[in-house]
């Protein structure tokens, strides 16, 4: 019997085998994405210290998004750039977290390079 391998597991390993080169600091944070069938959520994190400097996601109240689309992803970057730079971070490393670089993921690091961010 052929067994399908489950997608989240190779994004794990892909995420991980990224994550051993990048890295975020108090200078140049690292814009964390995650992805669930719901909801997308982002993190500035300061790897160095272990903290997370600022954060946005369609969870949030004061936000008011509803659903997980394209247009959804566009407004949590464009949010979550604000956020970064009323904070004084300009430029960050761009982490994926091991989702293919297209539909969501694209439009969330399109958004936040309009408002200013720089990766």
């Amino acid at each position: 019997m052929i067994t399908k391998p489950d997608r989240n597991v190779i994004r794990k390993k892909r995420h991980n085998r990224v994550r051993k080169t990048l890295s975020g600091n108090a200078e140049c944070p690292r814009l964390n994405v995650f992805r669930s069938n719901k909801n997308i959520y982002v993190q500035l994190i300061d790897d160095v210290n272990g903290l997370t400097l600022a954060s946005a996601s369609t969870v949030d109240k004061e936000l008011g998004i509803d659903g997980n689309n394209v247009d959804a992803a566009k407004e949590v970057g464009t949010a979550v750039a604000k956020r970064a730079i009323d904070k004084g971070y300009k430029s960050v490393v761009f982490d994926r977290g091991g989702y293919l670089y297209h539909g969501r993921i694209k439009a969330l690091a399109e958004a936040a390079r309009e408002e200013g961010l720089e990766f």
